[in-house]
């Protein structure tokens, strides 16, 4: 479990490929090793990853070929900046909201708006996720636990506060990247409860009534 409050940003230090695997490799930080154990869970670009090896201040994370595919983590080359984000404990602040690290799709961003004090990011917003995009509502990109800010027809935007933009790669952002996205999970389940109760035979049958 995540909280979607990106830790820190780090460059990828080297990859290793194969035809349906990859292995990445990161240089932690003395206080992101505190505690870290092979088997613990890191969000990456907010997937959640399994911690492979530890040695000395280098943390390897394998991706499978479905990993590679969904996510963008297939697209990354040695020196890349990712968010990350180690697994929240019990009795944590849950400064974001709770995400899986299960990444959903990638949605492009169609234009950044920057000012001094703010930064404006549209996405595209994909036809089989759009019921759960909603204005106002929760979503997770890359690993950063956002509120939607407008929704316009097949797009929708976010605004990134100073602290976000230091702290995350959502700083280094530009126009044709492809971010990781993750819907809330409350979201999802209150539109799909509510999507099988307007298309049960009941429901369906009491419309035709009318």
């Amino acid at each position: 479990m995540f909280t979607g409050i990106v830790q820190t940003r780090l460059p990828v230090c080297k990859i290793e490929r194969k035809d349906d695997f990859a292995t990445l490799i990161f240089e932690f930080p003395p206080e992101f090793l505190q505690g870290l154990q092979n088997g613990a869970s890191v969000a990456i670009n907010g997937t959640c990853l399994t911690v492979r090896e530890i040695d000395a201040d280098r943390v390897s994370f394998n991706a499978i070929d479905q990993t590679l595919k969904v996510t963008n983590l297939g697209a990354l080359t040695d020196g890349d900046i990712v968010n990350i984000e180690r697994a929240a404990k019990y009795g944590d602040e849950i400064g974001g909201h709770v995400l899986s690290g299960h990444v959903m799709d990638q949605v492009e961003v169609l234009d950044v708006i920057e000012s001094a004090d703010n930064l404006v990011v549209w996405f595209e917003r994909p036809e089989h996720l759009a019921p759960f995009i909603l204005d106002k509502g929760f979503v997770s990109l890359n690993g950063c636990s956002l509120t939607i800010a407008e929704v316009d027809g097949n797009r929708f935007s976010v605004h990134l506060i100073p602290e976000t933009r230091d702290v995350t790669t959502f700083g280094l952002v530009k126009t044709g990247d492809r971010i990781n996205l993750e819907v809330d999970a409350q979201t999802q389940a209150v539109v799909e409860t509510v999507r099988r109760m307007l298309l049960s035979p009941e429901v369906l049958a009491a419309l035709k009534g009318i």
